[in-house]
């Protein structure tokens, strides 16, 4: 399939900024410990707080996305996100390291919030999966070009290789900006006209006594939307396994060595790259999403299962059973970003897509707040039977998908027929 201009440069933005979170995560943990001289327990600490607030701060700035223009508020929170970054480099307490975490992580929630919104206004309805596709792929290759100024930086182990790798990071967010400033303008007079429109038909169905999506009190009230969005989060609780869980697993439960943590990773970012883009291709609408999201729950399950039997084995029976895992769980991994891409525009109104994309992109905040001390303890700790729960649970809310999402669908129609989303506007194009 041929790109267009807009989606180019969308590709762009995404692997420039991705370059320099790749080098990001591989050393920030190193250098808030060994450099800025913090306590483990209070960079975990902090990095907490941080995605709480930035959980928090999705949907506001995902709504400012909807009301300003999505491109606008992009470049402003993509430069944002540098100046945070940049600051990590002059923190030495605890009170300037969380205050600058939960400046990086509510920008970086409301970028992502935007970055949908704007992609939602440039790119038609049936290509936005496939782009999103293509998009994780570059993201992932990002990520791995990334790793790998990373690991120049820890053989180093100096403070100005250190501090070189958040220059690096700060100016690929710059870069994403001027990026994102080359790529024509959604209309906010559209945006502003559809929004009126909204509101007015928001206080008639408060008048007549009617409820509905339109509603005024913004996204939390779409109940069956939220629901969606809950079932997600649950499934992004994948997130912190391949960068904490396994490394804690391989070296405390198994016999297979160090190593491996690494080519994992690897293996990882090469298949997405590789193959997210063919994994997304059949997913088209509703249907297709939910079948793809109950086929994954299934594959994910058996990761876990595969996962858990590597424990107590040979170190080289451990590194196959491992290897196998790891394909299982990216293959799961790709199935679930296709269909939840997919539900997550099919069931927002046209009109507040940055708003709703802001509480759908929570997921990822909370699975980054909470996965890492609920998954430590279910998986590491407790061993077997908690991986054996996880895929359980992964498997039910990719089930529980579909019957939700379906109700969400019947209720958004329900709210459109009463007047009380602005789906009969034509947009201005």
């Amino acid at each position: 399939m041929r790109t267009s201009p807009p989606q180019r440069l969308l590709a762009l933005a995404q692997l420039s900024n991705s370059v320099g979170d790749g080098a990001y995560y591989t050393t920030s943990a190193l250098y808030f410990t060994q450099i800025a001289g913090l306590a483990p327990a209070r960079v975990g600490l902090g990095l907490t707080v941080g995605w709480a607030v930035g959980s928090l701060a999705g949907v506001p700035l995902g709504r400012l996305a909807d009301r300003r223009g999505p491109r606008g508020t992009a470049v402003l929170l993509a430069l944002a996100t540098g100046l945070a970054v940049a600051s990590f480099t002059l923190v030495r307490d605890f009170l300037p390291f969380v205050l600058v975490a939960s400046g990086y992580a509510a920008a970086q929630s409301g970028l992502a919030a935007a970055r949908q919104a704007l992609l939602a206004g440039l790119v038609p309805a049936g290509e936005r999966t496939g782009l999103l596709a293509r998009l994780q792929a570059t993201l992932n290759a990002g990520l791995a070009v990334g790793a790998g100024l990373g690991g120049l930086a820890l053989h180093a182990g100096s403070r100005s290789a250190y501090v070189a790798v958040f220059v690096v990071d700060a100016v690929s967010f710059v870069v994403c900006a001027l990026l994102l400033l080359g790529l024509p303008r959604v209309p906010c007079s559209a945006e502003c006209a559809v929004s009126a429109v909204s509101a007015a038909a928001s206080v008639a169905s408060v008048a007549s006594g009617t409820e509905g999506r339109g509603r005024l009190g913004g996204v939390l009230r779409d109940r069956p939307y939220a629901v969606v969005a809950l079932l997600n989060t649950v499934l992004l609780l994948r997130l912190p396994l391949l960068s904490l869980v396994l490394p804690l697993w391989i070296t405390s439960r198994t016999g297979a060595p160090a190593w491996l943590v690494s080519a994992l990773f690897v293996l990882n970012t090469a298949v997405v790259t590789l193959f997210q883009v063919r994994a997304a291709r059949g997913v088209t609408g509703l249907d297709s999403a939910t079948r793809v999201l109950r086929r994954s729950g299934w594959v994910m399950c058996a990761a876990c299962a595969v996962f858990a039997l590597s424990a107590g084995t040979s170190p080289w029976v451990a590194t196959g059973v491992l290897v196998l895992g790891a394909l299982l769980q990216v293959v799961a991994e790709m199935g679930q970003s296709a269909g939840s891409w997919q539900l997550s525009f099919d069931l927002a109104p046209a009109d507040r897509v940055g708003e709703y994309q802001g509480l759908f992109g929570t997921g990822v905040t909370v699975a980054r707040t909470l996965g890492p001390l609920l998954l430590t303890w279910l998986l590491v700790e407790w061993g077997t039977p908690g991986w054996l729960l996880l895929g359980t649970a992964m498997l039910a809310a990719s089930y529980a998908m579909g019957p939700v999402s379906r109700h969400a669908a019947r209720a958004g129609e329900v709210s459109r027929t009463r007047g009380l989303t602005p789906a009969n506007v034509v947009t201005p194009r």
